[in-house]
């Protein structure tokens, strides 16, 4: 086992509503090693771009450990924090919100090196801004351009070089391709593996897309109304998925066929249960087609922790034995 650069203990985040506490994310737990890169998936509004953001601290959290590179960094203030940001970045989904349009690709990327005075002059500046152009994939013609005037590939690179120009060790990925064309997120996808490599540096990766993830990630976590329900390496996830919610995710990704056969898929009934106020029972149980009778009342008895069934391989299900 390499370096363990993040650490996430019991991490929770809670918000208050009128209707009482919603569960946005709950008692998550993870290890990720260095150079490696975790992927986060689950549908919708399960938590896992809060997840994201409460790590970075951009977001704080209600309860739990956030410990980076040996730091225990949960209750450090914004001034403790700001030397931080350098070595952890994020990428966010949507190109053109994250950035400013009254600033030209250059003044953007160039903004953090100020920002955090890594580089003093002008000329140096200018350099490193070309350097990190360069390795993103953006022409120098490009630099006096605005980012309406560029498509969403590009954009996003943009978005990369600015998580760059600080030298990060951890990069939080938000979706970083859903918001583009198929052949543009294969271009982007490539890409960050070869920054990945090059710089060694390490992912989460968030997206609702397993498609991706399979292809991106060394482990991935499988989450569910704000809990990790599933957490194993890649290969045992697409080999053998355990928890029911996985099962029926992996069941949905397309497959191309070319007989007349049809392809047998796992779905998912009923309706999400709502995240505020959840009682202490199995999350999934009103959408859960393996919960038979001798089942149901340990499911209602009592909401699943992770446990290794097999080694490495996470689950939290009573009906997993």
């Amino acid at each position: 086992m390499g370096k363990v650069l993040l650490e996430v203990q019991n991490l929770t985040k809670y918000f208050s509503t009128p209707a009482g506490q919603l569960h946005a994310v709950d008692g998550v737990n993870f290890k990720l090693e260095e150079g490696k890169t975790l992927g986060i998936v689950g549908e919708s509004g399960c938590g896992k771009s809060t997840t994201g953001r409460v790590i970075l601290k951009l977001i704080e959290p209600t309860a739990g450990k956030i410990i980076f590179d040996g730091q225990d960094i949960t209750n450090y203030s914004r001034g403790k924090m700001r030397p931080l940001r350098t070595k952890m970045q994020m990428i966010f989904q949507d190109p053109f919100s994250s950035l400013d349009p009254r600033q030209t690709v250059s003044q953007l990327i160039a903004e953090p090196i100020i920002e955090h005075k890594l580089i003093h002059g002008k000329a140096a500046i200018e350099k490193r801004t070309l350097e990190l152009m360069e390795t993103v994939g953006l022409a120098p013609r490009l630099m006096n351009t605005y980012p309406h005037e560029l498509d969403g590939g590009r954009r996003q690179r943009i978005g990369i070089a600015r998580a760059l120009a600080v030298n990060p060790k951890l990069i939080v990925c938000d979706e970083p391709v859903s918001a583009l064309d198929v052949s543009i997120q294969a271009q982007i996808l490539n890409l960050l593996k070869k920054l990945q490599k090059d710089l060694g540096l390490t992912y989460i990766f968030i997206t609702h897309n397993l498609a991706v993830v399979k292809y991106f990630s060394d482990d991935i976590a499988v989450m569910y109304l704000g809990q990790l329900v599933e957490k194993a390496p890649s290969d045992d996830i697409f080999a053998e998925p355990m928890h029911p919610y996985t099962k029926a995710l992996l069941s949905a990704i397309p497959v191309p066929r070319v007989t007349k056969e049809k392809v047998k898929r796992q779905l998912i009934r009923g309706e999400v249960t709502s995240p505020v106020n959840l009682p202490d029972e199995c999350r999934f149980l009103k959408r859960c087609d393996e919960c038979d009778k001798n089942n149901e009342q340990i499911c209602r008895a009592k909401n699943p922790e992770l446990r290794e069934i097999k080694p490495n391989h996470f689950v939290a299900c009573s009906c997993v034995k």
